[in-house]
């Protein structure tokens, strides 16, 4: 379903990894070198993608499930999770990409008197680094990772704290993300949601998400917005 236009809309809230950048590969030789330490096999990228989204615990966590049971999990999860952190800051944005039309589309967004707003699931320390790397940093009035409030999408908290900031009602403002996770965080704040058709969604086609709407890309997102 091609998104119909908005009007009204003051201010966008854009997720990061999967609808601005292309992480996975930053992702996947984390994940292999963690899992080399660990005497474990490399896994494909289409594993690692699934599992992308919802924070590094759970990416940490959700791969090393597909091999092991719960217990097993359990007990490898808190050493897993330090390599991977050692081996995601080596790594950072080094072999991320720009989705097509990413800059031209956050160019009309502010051409056009929005507000942006950066809302991801990474943590501070990965997220400042990786948007001042792809050159986007500057585009966001304001951002925030998944360790800067008490609780990340699919919480509401991160949309309505943005809300706040702007001084802005929910009906203000559209979200475009590209996963459920986008979705139930804006769905709960009150806010339009668009979904982009090439991101992760944990594996999920992008049609499977309640949204308002596919946007190619986040030049198309832009030009629908009068």
């Amino acid at each position: 379903m091609t998104a119909a236009g908005l009007s009204g809309i003051r201010a966008a809230i854009i997720d990061l990894d999967g609808t601005m950048v292309d992480t996975a590969l930053d992702f996947h030789i984390a994940l292999n070198r963690t899992r080399e330490d660990l005497a474990l096999p490399p896994l494909e990228i289409e594993i690692v993608r699934r599992y992308v989204g919802k924070g590094f615990r759970n990416l940490v966590r959700g791969t090393l499930a597909t091999e092991m049971d719960e217990h097993s999990v359990e007990l490898l999860a808190p050493q897993a999770f330090a390599a991977f952190l050692q081996h995601y800051t080596e790594v950072n944005g080094d072999h991320s990409k720009l989705f097509p039309d990413v800059i031209p589309g956050l160019r009309v967004m502010r051409d056009k008197g929005l507000k942006l707003a950066c809302v991801t699931n990474k943590q501070t320390e990965f997220t400042l680094p990786l948007l001042r790397k792809m050159a986007l940093h500057d585009y966001f009035d304001v951002i925030y990772c998944g360790d800067s409030l008490p609780k990340m999408k699919p919480d509401p908290l991160p949309m309505q704290t943005v809300f706040a900031d702007f001084g802005l009602a929910p009906n203000e403002v559209v979200a475009i993300g590209d996963s459920v996770n986008d979705s139930q965080a804006a769905r709960a704040a009150g806010c339009a949601i668009w979904s982009v058709p090439y991101g992760y969604n944990h594996g999920r086609p992008v049609q499977e998400i309640d949204s308002d709407g596919i946007v190619e890309t986040l030049l198309a997102a832009a030009n629908r917005l009068t």
